[in-house]
């Protein structure tokens, strides 16, 4: 028995299915999770001493890899000053101010402490604007486990074939509409028949929960026209495209101005955190400028916040993503190359520094192309990669990151394995 397959049995005596995170089980892929012992650069280690390289990236944040030495410094200095004040510190307006200034629309932040906090709090500052109840979200994003946002859910929820979870009541799931990703014409319909009740559409720009899945052409403009039309906030979830895809995250990317949007990971380069921000008018209605109630003891905390301006301060440097993009679309083409050789149907999609691996000769454009796909292929991939040393994601609903420290070494060494495990499928 491996090290990782006795901790797994250890870790499930007291943790329920052995896991903090559900996707982490490696359920919908089989076998049993790696524990890891280290992580440097791109590269992890297991228990048992196995090398991979990491194309999860803790689900998204570390674009600058594992252990960063500046990073590491950062929050090393922060850490011997105290790890948690309750009290305002002037790290929190120096990271305020750096996300600002990345993104246009966007005129002040609030720090909080996961993505689903974010997106929570921006629904409900959505709602109060408004005086509307209705949120409409799309088939496969996910934007958290808050109760009336787990609704046909993708990421974890997909692996495990649930489109809801047990309990959440029908009042908390009353107010959540769920169309379908790139069905602007659903969207339209919606917000003339019920645009009255519709206080925000919620969206992943670019989805990354269904695998990496791209925006139609003219879809996230016209869901800003649709939302202009009646009234309604549109919020960008940018919790895992925001300092990926660009700069400014996915709507400098496509030029659209959401009216909130909501971040996490990047922003703190590694440690719990999340934020939301939008106009001054928007913000100020949030506690205590306002009425809209919302806090949090460990919001903002140095250690994190200290992580999350070192990293940022890293992605300033010039051509950084252009670097990434390049990298990422190397490795896409290889990719599918390497499939297609083997004679293997494949659809393999990339933007900025994510990327996702459909197997399916058709498009992928919303959660039932995802679910149309040849997952069991995809599971034999997953452990094929595994076994020969690189780490994907365990679901073939979640995308994949490309790093600064994915260098042309390693993505040769990961087209090389690509190659001689496609011809095993």
């Amino acid at each position: 028995m491996s090290r990782s397959e006795e901790m797994f049995r250890e870790a499930r005596a007291v943790i329920p299915g052995g896991v903090n995170s559900p996707v982490r089980a490696f359920k919908s892929v089989g076998g049993t999770p790696r524990f890891i012992r280290e992580g440097k650069g791109a590269l992890l280690w297991d228990v048992d001493g196995n090398r991979y390289i990491d194309y999860v990236g803790s689900w998204g944040p570390l674009i600058v890899g594992h252990a960063h030495s500046v990073v590491v410094e950062a929050v090393t200095r922060a850490a011997a000053k105290g790890c948690s004040f309750g009290a305002p510190t002037e790290g929190e307006t120096l990271l305020a101010r750096k996300i600002i200034d990345r993104f246009p629309g966007m005129e002040m932040v609030r720090l909080v402490n996961s993505g689903t906090e974010a997106v929570m709090s921006a629904v409900r500052l959505a709602r109060a604007a408004t005086g509307k109840d209705g949120i409409v979200k799309f088939e496969g994003c996910y934007h958290g486990h808050a109760d009336g946002l787990l609704v046909a859910a993708g990421s974890g929820a997909a692996t495990f074939g649930v489109p809801t979870s047990p309990g959440i009541t029908r009042a908390a799931a009353h107010d959540t509409v769920v169309l379908s990703f790139n069905d602007l014409e659903g969207v339209e319909r919606l917000l003339r028949e019920r645009g009255d009740d519709i206080a925000a559409i919620l969206v992943e720009p670019v989805a990354g929960n269904m695998g990496c899945v791209l925006p139609a052409p003219g879809f996230l403009e016209g869901l800003r026209r649709a939302c202009d039309a009646a009234g309604t906030l549109l919020i960008f979830d940018e919790v895992m495209t925001g300092f990926r895809v660009d700069k400014g995250g996915a709507q400098t990317l496509y030029g659209i101005r959401p009216d909130l949007t909501t971040l996490g990971k990047i922003i703190g380069g590694g440690l719990p955190v999340g934020a939301y921000g939008g106009s001054r008018e928007l913000m100020e209605r949030v506690a205590p400028a306002g009425p809209v109630y919302q806090a949090g003891t460990l919001s903002g905390n140095p250690l994190a916040v200290a992580a999350g301006m070192a990293t940022l301060e890293l992605l300033d440097a010039p051509g950084v993503y252009e670097t990434l993009a390049d990298r990422t679309q190397r490795l896409v083409v290889g990719l599918r190359d390497a499939l297609q050789a083997a004679d293997i149907p494949c659809l393999a999609t990339g933007v900025g520094s994510m990327f996702g691996l459909f197997f399916t000769s058709g498009v992928v454009e919303n959660f039932n192309d995802a679910k149309a796909c040849d997952i069991a292929r995809f599971n034999r991939w997953f452990h094929g990669m595994l076994n020969a040393g690189v780490y994907l994601a365990p679901s073939a609903f979640e995308a994949g990151f490309v790093s600064l420290a994915h260098d042309d070494a390693l993505l040769e060494e990961t087209l090389d394995a690509a190659a001689r495990v496609a011809r095993t499928l």
